[in-house]
This record gives structure tokens, C-alpha cells and sequence, in this order.
């Protein structure tokens, strides 16, 4: 704005008429202070920069100019300090002119003696910053912030870091970064400044079709969205305008807003729409960024069929609630869908997965929102109840066995789920997520033998026993690397010509530190470990080479008979190896009898039924051990290549005096002989039990009655020592005696 030279003051007519032109005309504020800050001198631009009618600068202190001045950092410098000791100096300052705008601006002093007595004066050079100027600075925070989101910073501190940035680039405001989420909610990002009660206010509102439409249409519109209808309560907080522009991605999706609140009673102009919508399109990006890394979370942290937390980040969530202070106590459920593998393997994968969800689906909604749910298996969930002890955990298993009673259609098929449910405690379960997880996953198993649809609460002995498993499992393995098993043998004798039928191979184990661990305990671990198969293996090379041994020692024994697991039956080079270790060793194969659990029938198969029958063929002896003891099926024993069925030592233990016993032995007995198959029986102790068998018809018997097993050369010894032929004649004294 142009004005009338004013008349000089006195205290300037020294200075030459071209440096007051010069002064007078300059485009950038200038402003003359002398050794007691008061102004003597303002040009023009200095008066329009701070909003004075022309003349009325001078004579006023020079604090005045600066006094509603908003410091940047540091201030580069004190306007009111003494001339004495002011250096040259410059700096950028933004200041609240007299129309209530905020004008940034470059500000230097220089310091100069004039006239003979060398008095001091200021000479203050004021350049405002431009539009171009702060178009400028809003290209660095751009570029600021995209270099960020290339690197590792987090979403939510570049977020921060663009609010106070630009609540630096318009002073006493609070600038707010909004998300639009999926139900169409506002969902704060970042706002440091932002009041608690604002920001709660504007999180609670859902936005209408026609307000994405409205936005979709208008940007602008968003001032009305986040401000009119909250004006009352900005204002009761401190926040007088608003200036909000709606966040766009190309392809015209609503993604936030981005929007600035004023402090000041006094309206600001254009400048502050300006930066609002400068910064929408890095904002977008940065929305864009968090939706994306937001994705990646999700697909790194949840359950893609079911929504639950998967595995890993369900750990998290334990060590977070064990580490949370006070008498913190919660429940761990470890969830298996009961027969899932038949269900997927009779209905395909995609019916199992339908089936899943529809199990899951029953499961999160008896559970509280404040329960945390997980998919840990293929077919196991995890669930944990905060703030849960014993008899509470137990109700809400009978809840959930109660969720999935209800038929579930899959595939045109009506399924009734049921689940095995364990169940672990913190604090009483361990003091850690991994003994919480291993005791709810034994507590789960335990459930699973004990029947469908049960529930079973983790104890301390469960846990022990999984440590007892371990530590023999580990030195099973060690001990089988190092040879420290053995085969022990026990005569089986054959009662109708009184001879030696053959003998049985018993591994045994004495282990050097644990001492000597008994077959029930540590076959039942190498099962569980995987390694019965290895035991398997090594127990047939080393039968085959005892009995050669015996062989060379002219000690014949016409048999021996090696136990091996159901596993052992799915493999189908098991007759290639047997074949090759007859083939090796050259030793007939009617000389060796391959003996077969129950539950290798109970899981026949084809290609278990082509193991045996390959095994078969080779002339080695197939014998069903323990038979009565689990669930035979006569139908399956008419179809397996059997040579001989064993009497478990259960039934002949109360043969003397129990009918039933009798009576199903009778069958037994019968039922191998119609069958052309020998019987042998096991467990006989008593000279009264050989003579039931006998008259039963049974055609092999074992027991103590006639040796326990023994290490070969004792067994070796008994055969030289005729120890048979004692046993037989002392068996004849004691009828004779009886009767």
C-alpha cells in the first residue's frame, strides 16, 4: 500500500535523501530502532506487513512489534535486549499482525554508530515469507514424509509428525489426521493436540452414504462433517474454527480427512485452507500405507479362514496378560474338533473348511469380547478367559460343549461336531506361555483318550509325566545310537510232543544312569516318540542274528518270534527288508515269525493288508499277539494271512477259577483251530493252567511255569541243561502228588 512520505523525524534529517528514498521504497520492512527500543523510523512494508495505517509505527516501543510473536524453537534473538549488546544477527519469526494473520517472516538487525557523538542504532530488515514461500516448506514436509514411509518408521509417528508440522506452519492450531474405516466410522490417526472430549466426539459418529457422497462430490465438505456439528463443544474446549478437506484415493474412495482447529477467536484468512489441502495428497499416501501395512498385519497375525489370532500371535498375547501386574489369574482352553480327519477326508477340504468355520463360528459367539480366540492347529483352537479360575473355567467348557450340539450341514450331510477341550491355569499351570500351551495341549490329549466330547483340567502330574516321556525318549534315542538295548528270549513250548516250539524276543533296556526301564514304560514312550519303528528294525536284525549264533553254537531253536509295531505295517518296503535280511543272514524263512497287534487289524487297510500278505509269501510266521484284548473282528481275522493266534496272559491269569475265562479261551482255542492256526497262550505259571490248556486243546504255551526270559546264552545254557524235560517231569510229580 502505497502512503505520503512522512515528514523525517528530527532525529533521521542527518540521513542523505537517495537512503531514505532507498529505505522508504524497499519492498522488504525496514524498520529503525534506537538505543532505547523505541521506533523511529517504519517504511511502508513494514506498516502493511503489521497492519498499521501509515506514520503509526513510529514512536512505539519495538517491543509491540513482537509481542504476539510465536517462537519457532529458540528464538534467534531478544528485540528488547540493551543495544550494548546486540551483534548482528537473523533469524526466521512468526508473528500475529494487528488483523489477527500469522505472518512468518525472515528478520535481521544490524547494528550502526551515526553521527559525531557515535550514538547506536537498529536497523530491522523484515522479508515475509511468501506464499511460495510456505508452498515451499510444505514440498519438504512432503518430501519428509515419503522418505519416511520407505523406511522403518512407524505409520503413527509420521502421522505425529505431519500434525505438528504443520501446527508449526499455522501457529496456535491442532492439526488432526482421520481414517475412514470399513463400517464407515472416523477413526482418529493422529491428533497430539487434539482434547480427549473432541476426539471422543468425532470417533463416535459413523458417516451416512449421503456424507461419503457429499464428500465424494465436495472435499470441503468435511469442515461440515467434523466441525458444525461439534462447534459448541470445540469452542467450550478452546477451538474456534476449523478448516478440513476429505482424503481421495485415485480410484474416488473416501480414505479420511485431513482437518485443522484455530485457537484464536481471530479468523485467519486462506492461509490455512491452503496448507490443509496441500497436505491431502501426502496424506492420502500415508493412509494408503497404513491400510496397506494394516493388511499385511492381518495376514501375518490372524487366521485367514476364520478371523481368530493364529499361533503366533495368540504367544504374544499370553506373555502380555502373564505380564500384567496384581493377582492376574486367567484359563487357557486347547480345543480339538473330534474325528476332523474323518470329516475331511470323506467330504474333501473345502467341506472341512466349511465345517471349520461353522465350529468357529459357534465358538465366538459363547465367548466374551474380551476373550481372546485362536486358530493354533488344522483342527484346534485356542481360547483365553481373563480373570477366570477352576470352577468358572469348567462352566464355560460345558458352554461350549453346548455351542456345537447342534447338527452342522455340510456337503448335503448333517454332522454333530463334538469337542476334546483341556484346559490350563495361570497362575497354578506355569509361570510361562509355553508350560500354559504344553499343559493345556496334554490336558487336550488326555480328553481325547478319555472319549468325544470331553473336558479335561491340566494337573500337575500330567506335566510330569510329559517330562518323564521326554527325558526317556531322549535317552531311548541315545541308547539305541549306542547298542544299549538287548533282546531277552522266553521259550515257548509245544504241548503236543512236549519240544521246544521256538522262542519270543523281548527287547530290554538298562540304561546306565536310569537304571533298568520296564518294556511297558519304555515302549510306550517310543510310540509316542516315533522311534518303536527303530526298535523294530534293530530287534529283527538282532533276532536273526541270534538264532544263527545258537545255530553255529549247535543249539537249535526252531523259531523266533519278533514283535513290531501297527506303524511298521504302513510301510511297504517292510517285506523288501525282511526278505533281504533273510536273503543275507541265508536263514530259513519258516524260522522267523513277524508278531502283529490288534490294532493292526483294527486299522487294516490295502496297504496294510499287502504288507502282511507280502510278508507272508516270503514264508515267514504271522501271529496276531494278545488277541482278545482289544476289538477283533472275526470277519477281519478270516482275512488276514495269519499262522498263529496269542492268548493274552489277562485270561489265563483266572482260568483255574473263573467260568468266563474258561469260556472264552474254549472259543479262542476253537476258533484257531477251525482256522488252521496254531494257538499259543502267554502268562502260564501253574502246572494246574498247563493241564487246563492242555485239555482245552491248546497247542503252544509260555509263561513262568517254564522260564522267564533270559539274556541268550542262559537261554542257551536251559537248552543244554534240558531244562524242559525238568520242568515237564516236576509238572508229573505235582499231579501225581495232587491227586
Amino acid at each position: 500500500m502505497k502512503t505520503q512520505n512522512p515528514t523525517p523525524s528530527p532525529a533521521v534529517v542527518a540521513i542523505p535523501e537517495i537512503s531514505f528514498e532507498l529505505l522508504h521504497q524497499a519492498h522488504d520492512g525496514m524498520v529503525i530502532i534506537d538505543d532505547h527500543n523505541m521506533i523511529l523510523y517504519a517504511n511502508p512494508a513494514a506498516e502493511t506487513l503489521w497492519g498499521y495505517d501509515p506514520g503509526k509505527l513510529t514512536g512505539r516501543p519495538v517491543g509491540e512489534l513482537m509481542a504476539s510473536s510465536v517462537e519457532n524453537g529458540a528464538a534467534p534473538f531478544d528485540i528488547n535486549a540493551s543495544i550494548q549488546a546486540v551483534e548482528p544477527v537473523s533469524g526466521e519469526v512468526t508473528f500475529e499482525n494487528r488483523s489477527g494473520d500469522y505472518i512468518s517472516a525472515e528478520v535481521s538487525l544490524t547494528v550502526a554508530r551515526v553521527g559525531a557523538d557515535g550514538r547506536r542504532y537498529r536497523l530491522m530488515m523484515v522479508r515475509g515469507i511468501t506464499g511460495a514461500g510456505h508452498r515451499s516448506r510444505v514440498v519438504e514436509l512432503q518430501n519428509t514424509v515419503f522418505r519416511s514411509l520407505s523406511s522403518e518408521i512407524q505409520i503413527q509417528d509420521v502421522a505425529d509428525m505431519v500434525c505438528r508440522e504443520v501446527e508449526t506452519l499455522v501457529p496456535n492450531t491442532v492439526a488432526v489426521l482421520i481414517l475412514l474405516d470399513e463400517q464407515s466410522r472416523l477413526r482418529i490417526l493422529s491428533g497430539p493436540g487434539m482434547p480427549r472430549r473432541f476426539a471422543a466426539a468425532l470417533e463416535d459418529m459413523r458417516l451416512t452414504e449421503a456424507d461419503i457422497a457429499a464428500l465424494a462430490n465436495d472435499l470441503n465438505e468435511a469442515t461440515t462433517i467434523v466441525w458444525d456439528s461439534y462447534r459448541s463443544v470445540g469452542i467450550s474446549l478452546g477451538l474456534h474454527h476449523c478448516w478440513a478437506s476429505a482424503i481421495r484415493t485415485r480410484n474416488g474412495r473416501i480414505t479420511g480427512i485431513f482437518a485443522l482447529y484455530s485457537r484464536s477467536e481471530r479468523n485467519r484468512g486462506g492461509w490455512p485452507a491452503q496448507i490443509v489441502n496441500s497436505c491431502v495428497p501426502f496424506c492420502g499416501v500415508l493412509i494408503e500405507q497404513h491400510e496397506a501395512r494394516q493388511h499385511i498385519s492381518q495376514l501375518s497375525n490372524y487366521d485367514p479362514l476364520t478371523g481368530f489370532l493364529n499361533r503366533t500371535a495368540v504367544h504374544k498375547v499370553i506373555r502380555s496378560l502373564i505380564g500384567q501386574p496384581g493377582d492376574n489369574h486367567f484359563a487357557l482352553y486347547m480345543i480339538d474338533i473330534d474325528r476332523f480327519r474323518d470329516i475331511n477326508d470323506a467330504l474333501g477340504h473345502i467341506n472341512g473348511d466349511g465345517f471349520l468355520k461353522s465350529v468357529s463360528e459357534r465358538l465366538k459367539g459363547v465367548s466374551r469380547s474380551n476373550y481372546v480366540l485362536s486358530r493354533s492347529g488344522p483342527n484346534e483352537f485356542l481360547i483365553i478367559v481373563p480373570n477366570t479360575r477352576q470352577d468358572e473355567a469348567l462352566k464355560f467348557a460345558d458352554m461350549l460343549h453346548d455351542s456345537v450340539k447342534q447338527p452342522i450341514e455340510i456337503g448335503g450331510n448333517m454332522i454333530v461336531p463334538t469337542l476334546g477341550i483341556g484346559i490350563s491355569l495361570f497362575p497354578e499351570n506355569g509361570p510361562d506361555g509355553e508350560s500354559l500351551l504344553s499343559y493345556a495341549e496334554q490336558a487336550m490329549r488326555q480328553a481325547k483318550r478319555s472319549g468325544l466330547g470331553m473336558t479335561h483340567l491340566a494337573r500337575s502330574e500330567d506335566n510330569k509325566a510329559a517330562q518323564d516321556r521326554l527325558l526317556l525318549g531322549s535317552a531311548l534315542r541315545e541308547s539305541l545310537a549306542q547298542g544299549l538295548l538287548n533282546l531277552q528270549y522266553q521259550p515257548q513250548v509245544d504241548v503236543r510232543n512236549n519240544t521246544l516250539y521256538g522262542v519270543e524276543a523281548l527287547s530290554r533296556w538298562n540304561h546306565p544312569t536310569l537304571g533298568n526301564i520296564y518294556p511297558s514304560r519304555f515302549i510306550a514312550v517310543a510310540e509316542e516318540t516315533g522311534q518303536i519303528e527303530a526298535i523294530g528294525t534293530w530287534s529283527l536284525e538282532r533276532a536273526v542274528q541270534q538264532i544263527l549264533e545258537w545255530d553255529a553254537h549247535g543249539i537249535y531253536v526252531p523259531t523266533v518270534a519278533v514283535n513290531l509295531s501297527a506303524g511298521h505295517f504302513r510301510n511297504r518296503n517292510l517285506p523288501g527288508f525282511i526278505a533281504r535280511l533273510l536273503s543275507d543272514s541265508k536263514l530259513e524263512p519258516h524260522r522267523l515269525t513277524v508278531e502283529i497287534t490288534e490294532s493292526v487289524m483294527m486299522t487294516e487297510n490295502e496297504d496294510t493288508n499287502m504288507v502282511l500278505q507280502s510278508i507272508r509269501n516270503l514264508g515267514v510266521a504271522l501271529s496276531m499277539d494278545d488277541f482278545g484284548t482289544g476289538y477283533s473282528s472275526l470277519s477281519r481275522l478270516t482275512r488276514l494271512p495269519l499262522t498263529e493266534i496269542k492268548i493274552d496272559r489277562s485270561f489265563i491269569m483266572n482260568l483255574e477259577h473263573d467260568a468266563n475265562a474258561q469260556a472264552v479261551t474254549t472259543a479262542v482255542i476253537g476258533i484257531g483251530g477251525r482256522l488252521g492256526m496254531t494257538v499259543v497262550t502267554e502268562g502260564v505259571e501253574t502246572v494246574r493252567q498247563l493241564d487246563l490248556l492242555c485239555q482245552l486243546g491248546c497247542d503252544v504255551v509260555q509263561g513262568y511255569l517254564f522260564a522267564r526270559p533270559m539274556p541268550p546264552e542262559k537261554l542257551e545254557e536251559w537248552l543244554r541243561n534240558d531244562r524242559l524235560s525238568a520242568v515237564l517231569k516236576e509238572a508229573k510229580e505235582s499231579r501225581a502228588a495232587s491227586e
